[in-house]
């Protein structure tokens, strides 16, 4: 076929993004019940009661059209976070807001920075646009700044941050941000993507949004999808100066948020009971976690997030084993850490299940 044959090599050689394991295909492939998902970083609390309540009583305007700028949605974020309305945009999850970014503001053989073992959809979504990752590696599981500052050059249109990073759950600190501010031109456009950052409790920890000048490129990413349990609604939105946001909404699709998701980040956004709840979950979660793989004897990179990378051996073994046994976390070998695993924070039950099953597993290695 013709129109096949002019797919340009780019796109010919994208890898699609393989998500975690969904416990539905789990239990199908293994013949087992009762299954564990601990893959995908989601809230082991779930959505908020006041979320769920909010789209129990307005399904039935499920057969109208969505609000296509979420203004009230847009309002709430704003005043939480003391921005104006113009400075925000919404989207069908953060990953969304990273897609738009590309497509306004790269052009084929434009060049993006990033750290080599970050969330690879960055690396995926600037090949899609013909662009090119100049990847940066990990320095002691870290964003190495001052590299990735180095490795910017003329050709640079975006260098793309995440703090904390996934996978590994490493946070860079106020000081080494403001050094590496201070080397990067205000005309490359960097986008800090902080879809973990409300976990953060380390006082150093930089909130990029204090340092946001309308003479800036900078867009700021968070999302609905973690600590507020939203995940399946796909919701997240972009901060920036309001000239960005107004070029990257000239290439949005109308209507890219749904009403559901709107309903719900509204609700989720009033309820700090939820917040605080799932917050103490995690903490008490992430400390567990760290004591017993100690006990184990296996490694692990301390963690601001809600998941800990763990160094087990053998990644994709005992990946597969715990499958068998019902838990699902997430293999590392698409980030170059073949013998670690990612497991989410689980609720108290959930993460002794994981212990106990990988205490077994580890023993007949």
């Amino acid at each position: 076929m013709k129109t096949l044959e002019q797919v340009p090599e780019y796109i010919r050689s994208l890898i699609p993004y393989e998500p975690g394991k969904p416990i539905e295909e789990v239990e199908r492939e293994y013949g087992i019940s009762s299954s564990v998902k601990l893959a995908s970083n989601e809230n082991p609390l779930g959505p908020s009661a006041k979320a769920l309540d909010a789209i129990r009583q307005r399904l039935d305007q499920l057969h109208l059209y969505p609000d296509g700028d979420c203004f009230y949605l847009k309002r709430s974020v704003a005043t939480k976070l003391g921005v104006a309305p113009e400075n925000l945009l919404f989207g069908n999850g953060s990953n969304e807001i990273i897609e738009l970014a590309a497509r306004t503001f790269l052009r084929p053989g434009d060049e993006a920075v990033m750290a080599r073992q970050a969330f690879v959809v960055y690396q995926l979504i600037v090949q899609a646009v013909g662009g090119k990752s100049m990847a940066v590696p990990l320095r002691d599981f870290t964003h190495d700044l001052p590299a990735i500052a180095d490795a910017v050059t003329p050709r640079t249109k975006i260098v793309f941050l995440a703090n904390p990073n996934n996978p590994t759950g490493t946070i860079y600190r106020r000081q080494e941000w403001e050094s590496f501010l201070k080397k990067i031109s205000p005309d490359v456009l960097l986008i800090v993507d902080e879809a973990y950052f409300e976990y953060v409790q380390d006082p150093a920890y930089p909130d990029s949004l204090r340092y946001h000048e309308e003479e800036r490129a900078m867009l700021t990413l968070r999302t609905f999808s973690k600590l507020y349990g939203l995940a399946g609604l796909r919701i997240g939105y972009g901060v920036g100066p309001k000239g960005l946001i107004a070029m990257m909404q000239r290439v949005r699709q109308p209507f890219n948020v749904n009403a559901v998701a709107q309903w719900a980040a509204l609700a989720a956004l009033d309820d700090a009971d939820h917040v605080k709840r799932s917050l103490a979950v995690n903490a008490e979660g992430l400390e567990f976690l760290a004591q017993e793989l100690g006990k184990l004897g296996l490694e692990f990179v301390p963690s601001c997030a809600n998941f800990i990378l763990a160094r087990v051996g053998k990644g994709q073994e005992v990946f597969r084993k715990l499958l068998a046994q019902g838990i699902i976390v997430r293999p590392m070998d698409g980030y170059q850490f073949p013998e670690h695993v990612r497991v989410t924070v689980g609720t108290k039950e959930e993460n002794g299940r994981f212990i106990e099953a990988l205490g077994r597993i580890i023993k007949t290695f």
